[in-house]
């Protein structure tokens, strides 16, 4: 084993424990779990670990140095139409064959039932919206147009395109824009946006460095409620799928091996298309040595084994048991715990996130250690408790989902007129990474679980959406970081000035 990958491990055993540790002492007192799903779940946490160590470390060595230049190639060409060309087709290949997406489509049949495609209906729907939208980003990038002003517009169209679409469907649009910035879409879609702000001088360029993917979570929603229009879905249903139940070793061994090789697969069919544009771009370009070119793919092969290694530790560790404790914690003094044991649980899971590792690094690295790794995962981890207390109090209480959602992205867009711009880029990139694989394979089974007991004919409405809730309140937190950050930063300044003028005086007398 590298050094590297030794210490990319260490690191995730520190965000991964903690999750763990809670999940353990809850099945140990309120919530037992059966022998069988507590041994998933055991396994499940070493996979975690060891998958994201991989990934972490593939991320690094291909994805955001392959990403940050195409990025560069495209906007030094100078043609408008290369960069506007090349964000369409790369958004479409990085978001077609995300597994958290395949995730979300298997879950509504409305839409499957409507086209031959099938479940791929969604999948394309969602992947033509991140691809014209990246667009859209990438350009703005060029042309120096301010984030917020877009965010602003978008969302107003999304708000109003959802009054034409049935509530019913309300959580899964918006569920569908945290799912589409995945561990594999992230580190692509933040180093192209790195690559071409690189080539801007002075602040802007900076600021322009994030941003990339608040727009293309935007996108899926738009294109996903422009779905039910047109479809006129009218109902979801939804029907709750019976747990593996495992009675001894092989059928923990049966499960976690099928589970390795539908994860490989799905995972090949992702990284494939990359891979395939990773080498054209070399052969028409030669921006990499061979030496760069042995490590790139390295990177990719750290990648598929980590991600793999990953998703099915998730999958078939984290899945039953959050179903499980979902229950458990239903049936206990009507839900009375849920709130409570839902914010814990979102205070550390985000910390177990793979996309957020390399958003926070990519944040210290662009910002010269001013905004550090710590203060990113402390303003991710409150925002994100936050929004499973919302998503659990939703389930007891039954609130409409945009009693929630418009009020929170009024507060988030309108902190963006008193945010610096990097922290609005960032905020709003920090809303898509945080609802990743944990959130989809742990979080979202438990509120299934939880609303299976207290409403199961609600299932569609009230536990679908607390994805996009994990998508919102990191838009607050963070923001107010950054104007924590400003107010620090001008302090500093005005001493700093206060000082100056003393010692002038003094020279002076």
């Amino acid at each position: 084993m590298t050094k590297a990958l030794r210490d990319k491990i260490v690191e995730s055993l520190t965000s991964i424990l903690p999750i763990a540790i809670i999940i353990l002492i809850l099945s140990l007192t309120v919530a037992p779990l059966d022998t069988g799903t507590f041994v998933l779940f055991l396994i499940g946490v070493a996979l975690l670990i060891v998958g994201m160590g991989s990934f972490t470390l593939g991320a690094d060595m291909s994805m955001l140095v392959i990403g940050e230049k195409i990025g560069s190639a495209m906007t030094r060409s100078r043609k408008v139409w290369l960069i506007a060309l090349l964000s369409f087709v790369i958004g479409i290949i990085v978001t077609i064959a995300e597994p958290d997406l395949q995730i979300l489509a298997q879950q509504v049949p409305a839409v499957a039932e409507k086209t031959p495609l099938g479940n791929y209906l969604l999948i394309l729907t969602v992947a033509v919206g991140v691809g014209i939208f990246l667009m859209l980003a990438m350009l703005r990038i060029v042309f120096g147009i301010r984030l917020s002003i877009l965010l602003l517009a978008f969302y107003i169209v999304a708000f109003v395109a959802s009054i034409f679409v049935s509530p019913s469907f309300w959580a899964v649009a918006f569920d569908a824009g945290g799912v589409t910035t995945g561990p594999m879409t992230v580190p692509f879609i933040i180093s192209l946006g790195v690559g071409v702000a690189s080539l801007r001088a002075g602040k802007g360029g900076q600021d322009d460095s994030f941003g990339l993917v608040a727009l293309s979570s935007v996108g899926p929603i738009i294109a996903v409620l422009m779905l039910g229009i047109i479809f006129r879905i009218e109902d979801v249903p939804y029907e709750i799928a019976t747990l593996d139940r495992v009675e001894n070793t092989y059928g923990v061994l049966f499960l976690y091996l099928r589970g390795l090789s539908d994860h490989a697969v799905e995972v090949a069919v992702a990284i494939c298309p990359i891979l395939v544009f990773f080498i054209g771009f070399q052969i028409f370009s030669r921006s990499f040595h061979k030496r760069q070119v042995v490590r790139v793919i390295m990177g990719f092969v750290y990648t598929f084994v980590g991600l793999v290694v990953f998703l099915t530790g998730a999958n078939v560790g984290f899945m039953p048991v959050g179903r499980e404790m979902g229950m458990a914690l239903a049936q206990l003094w009507n839900g009375a715990l849920l709130v409570p044991v839902g914010m814990l649980i979102g205070y550390f899971v985000v910390a177990a996130e793979p996309a957020v590792h390399v958003l926070n690094k990519q944040v210290e690295r662009m910002s010269a250690g001013a905004i550090s790794a710590a203060s990113m995962k402390t303003g991710l981890c409150a925002g994100v408790c936050i929004s499973i207390g919302l998503a659990m109090m939703r389930i007891l209480t039954g609130i409409n989902i945009m009693w929630i959602l418009i009020p929170g992205y009024v507060l988030a867009l309108g902190l963006t007129f008193f945010t610096p711009p990097l922290f609005t880029g960032i905020a709003f990139d920090s809303g898509g990474v945080a609802s990743g694989a944990m959130v989809s394979s742990f979080v979202l089974p438990l509120a299934i679980g939880a609303c299976n007991v207290l409403n199961p004919q609600g299932i569609m409405t009230q536990a679908f959406g607390c994805v996009a809730f994990v998508a919102l309140t990191p838009l607050i937190s963070i923001q107010i970081l950054g104007i924590l950050y400003k107010h620090k930063t001008g302090k500093i300044k005005r001493n700093f000035l206060t000082v100056e003028e003393k010692i002038l005086q003094y020279e002076v007398e």
